[in-house]
């Protein structure tokens, strides 16, 4: 009976270790991706990601951080093939994510509206109709489930503001989005990597941004 009990200890302690050695790494990569500025840092650390999830193949959020990755990466590439390309690669982490989660949550949604606006910004004049509505969907899906989520509204202010002012875009426009994000960034506590939480600081610049007035 001793042994048995020795065994169950035994087990739950290898447990405790895999989920700490892929929390450990996972943490500190994104940390460093996202927190850098220099484009070659940012691919070096998106790849490091891509790394942690084929070694942690069976969690999705490895896959969530290697496919958000892959999506900054795109709107900060110029060549159109490229930009897609590394899409390509946040869609194959998505989908190897879903495959391990099962269903949908928020914070799912949200990587899907983000992807699509990334496709969309790519070709912006003949992609608009198709992924501005995914992008869209896809965010009324997650507000559906948790409304009190700061990255949808940080997304739909990030959206607003680049949209010329002519169609309804702009600093005034976004401006209660990225207001909103920032009450909500304010409630959550941050600091456990298997649970989304990017965005705060992001999301305080633009906040900043559009308190200054446009020199017309």
């Amino acid at each position: 009976m001793k042994q048995i009990v020795l065994m169950g200890v035994m087990a739950m302690a290898v447990v405790n270790m895999q989920a700490q050695d892929f929390k450990a790494p996972l943490q500190k990569t994104f940390l460093a991706f996202d927190t850098t500025r220099d484009e070659s840092v940012k691919l070096e650390q998106s790849n490091k990601l891509s790394l942690i999830a084929k070694k942690w193949n069976n969690d999705w959020i490895t896959h969530y951080y290697a496919s958000f990755s892959k999506t900054v990466l795109s709107f900060l590439e110029k060549d159109a093939t490229k930009r897609d390309a590394y899409l390509d690669e946040a869609d194959k982490e998505r989908e190897d994510m879903m495959g391990i989660l099962g269903k949908e949550n928020d914070e799912t949604y949200v990587l899907s509206a983000m992807i699509a606006n990334a496709r969309m910004a790519v070709d912006p004049m003949n992609r608009w109709q198709k992924y501005g509505q995914l992008f869209s969907q896809n965010l009324e899906s997650a507000k559906d489930l948790n409304p009190d989520n700061p990255r949808m509204y940080y997304l739909q202010g990030i959206a607003k503001y680049y949209t010329p002012k002519a169609y309804g875009g702009g600093k005034k426009t976004s401006l209660p989005y990225f207001e909103k994000a920032d009450a909500l960034f304010a409630k959550e506590s941050g600091g456990d990597i298997t649970k989304p939480y990017w965005g705060k600081d992001k999301n305080a610049y633009f906040l900043g941004q559009c308190k200054i007035a446009d020199k017309d």
